[in-house]
């Protein structure tokens, strides 16, 4: 039997009337306090266009986020219209994230600008290719990728937006891969402090996974990147045939979707509102960390096997990576690397401090496998390696064991 929790009536009618008075406790970050790399005229806040608008609009105009739409979020080389990519991903974070906040009383627009620029600069393949990236990365440089701090080089180095140190901030700090009983903002007031912090994550992997928000909107997002997947995750898995729904135990925040969704965020609220911090209750808490534990045993070990990718997708990331270095130093202009990067990126009229293709050579290679998506990425090493031995293929829309027409559409 389906499960929704409901806020307690004591703090429904606080809420109301504290809502109706203006007297509720203003917890959200002020639009007056935001800070960028550089005040200019264009990045001035109006009273129709708020400075976190400025970031929203500009994150949603990158061009690295139409490639959101053909990027893995779990479930890798299988063609399905439902499934969620990555695209749908960034969405309910932010539509879940956003419903919290506005209890909460918190600045919308920075939640947005977090939750929609938070996966910037995850790679192909999802946390496999991650994983590969990382490896090669620091095989080759001695450098660590992590999909969280590359975001923020997306939006504030390879694109020089001059966004803003908070959504920077809390795009750095969104891993929802740690998950947190209490979050308490630790403020961060300067972008020196920032490049310091993000720098060090280039050396320290785990140090990339222990970063803390600096605004509650920062928190919201963090948790919200797990409410937004754990029961996604459930419904994509039976729609694939990887598990059914009905494969999972009935945890205090339930087992479907729009339990797991409805009971965090009512929880979250009624143990939040008008606090300094993110706070779920022991019991709901503990019962988040059951149900990512029960999905990481029963979908993710199966999504696609790591075998499968291990033995394909790796290997050819690897000889991308060879590949593009060499053509990096032999400036051999006619690779896709000066033709579909470096070229493009050079079309984008931003100011730098330095030219693009005066960056380091193995960060402009991780620059460029990054922003792939899962099809270019299996276009390009056809086109570099067609006689190669690794071949990756997709399962079909009638493939797979679907036994009646209705699981197709």
């Amino acid at each position: 039997m389906l499960k929704y929790e409901i806020l307690s009536p004591a703090l429904s009618q606080q809420m109301e009337e504290e809502r109706k008075n203006g007297t509720f406790v203003k917890v959200g970050f002020d639009h007056g306090d935001v800070i960028r790399r550089k005040m200019v005229a264009t990045d001035q806040a109006s009273v129709w266009r708020p400075p976190f608008v400025h970031d929203i609009d500009k994150i949603m105009h990158c061009p690295y986020y139409n490639r959101y739409a053909d990027k893995t979020q779990v479930f890798s080389l299988i063609k399905n219209d439902d499934v969620t990519r990555r695209s749908l991903h960034v969405q309910l974070v932010s539509r879940i994230a956003r419903t919290i906040g506005s209890a909460l009383h918190l600045n919308l627009d920075l939640i947005e600008a977090i939750a929609l620029g938070h996966d910037m600069g995850h790679t192909p393949f999802g946390h496999a290719g991650e994983s590969y990236l990382d490896e090669i990365f620091y095989q080759n440089a001695g450098l660590h990728f992590s999909h969280n701090i590359h975001s923020v080089r997306v939006l504030d180095g390879i694109f020089p937006y001059n966004i803003s140190l908070q959504t920077l901030n809390g795009i750095a700090a969104h891993n929802g891969e740690v998950e947190l009983e209490f979050c308490q903002p630790v403020p961060q007031t300067s972008f020196e402090e920032f490049d310091a912090m993000i720098r060090r994550c280039y050396e320290d992997k785990s140090y990339a996974n222990k970063l803390l928000p600096s605004t509650l909107e920062g928190a919201v997002v963090r948790v919200s990147d797990i409410i937004s997947y754990l029961g996604k995750d459930r419904q994509d898995a039976a729609r694939i045939d990887v598990v059914g729904e009905e494969a999972f135990s009935n945890e205090a925040i339930g087992s479907f979707n729009a339990e797991i969704i409805n009971n965090l965020v009512v929880n979250i609220i009624e143990n939040s509102y008008g606090k300094p911090y993110i706070k779920l209750d022991p019991l709901h808490f503990q019962a988040l960390r059951e149900s990512k534990r029960e999905n990481y045993a029963k979908i993710y070990a199966n999504a696609v096997p790591l075998s499968k990718l291990n033995s394909t997708v790796k290997p050819m990331m690897a000889e991308i990576y060879g590949q593009m270095l060499d053509d990096l130093k032999q400036e051999r202009k006619d690779s896709p690397i000066y033709r579909h990067h470096i070229s493009y990126l050079n079309r984008i009229h931003y100011k730098r401090n330095i030219p693009y293709e005066k960056t380091d050579p193995h960060q402009i290679v991780v620059d460029y496998i990054a922003s792939m998506t899962d099809d270019y990425f299996i276009d390009l090493h056809h086109y570099l390696f067609p006689d190669s031995e690794y071949k990756v293929e997709y399962r079909g829309y009638f493939e797979g064991g679907m036994p009646g027409r209705e699981k197709l559409q």
